[in-house]
């Protein structure tokens, strides 16, 4: 049996402290290898749930609040137009010295024709140990200009999840 208030414990993590959610509010044709630099809004929806102080965006540059291990997850739904797509490909993008940034992790995807719809998700795991030089960007690209990128302003279609786990 577990006898007093639980004050004096010691080792014992707070939890989650920081999960915020962005998305992509207008669609937009795919036409080279580029960094999603524009569009973005936080999760408004009713009932969203953000916890802590949030991400930072400015030009799809995102900062993180405070130090620590996140997981940061982006989701892009995609369409073709006109005719297939060999491939359409995200990338997650890091820098930890604010200037270079370094591909982390990507998804491809492709469809053979007009019209078919496609999603791709790419995840990783960010130890941001500096929030002042530790950032992240989010990149597209594909073999040529049919993908479309689902962007709603009422619901997540293309978003991005980051979730603070731990302290670094």
């Amino acid at each position: 049996n577990f006898y007093g208030s639980g004050a004096s414990l010691t080792g014992i993590s707070a939890g989650i402290t920081m999960a915020d959610q962005w998305r992509i509010n207008t669609e937009y044709q795919v036409s080279s290898f580029a960094y999603i630099t524009s569009n973005w809004e936080r999760n408004d929806s009713d009932g969203f749930g953000k916890i802590g102080t949030g991400m930072s965006e400015s030009s799809g540059e995102f900062s993180f609040p405070s130090t620590g291990v996140y997981l940061v997850r982006m989701v892009i739904n995609w369409y073709a137009s006109g005719g297939g797509v060999n491939y359409n490909r995200i990338g997650i993008y890091t820098t930890i010295d604010n200037s270079t940034y370094t591909e982390r992790a990507f998804s491809w995807s492709g469809v053979e024709s007009s019209s078919q719809y496609n999603n791709m998700m790419a995840e990783i795991l960010f130890d941001v140990t500096d929030v002042s030089t530790h950032k992240l960007k989010f990149q597209t690209g594909a073999s040529n200009t049919r993908p479309r990128v689902r962007g709603e302003t009422n619901y997540n279609a293309s978003y991005a999840t980051f979730i603070r786990l731990g302290d670094t």
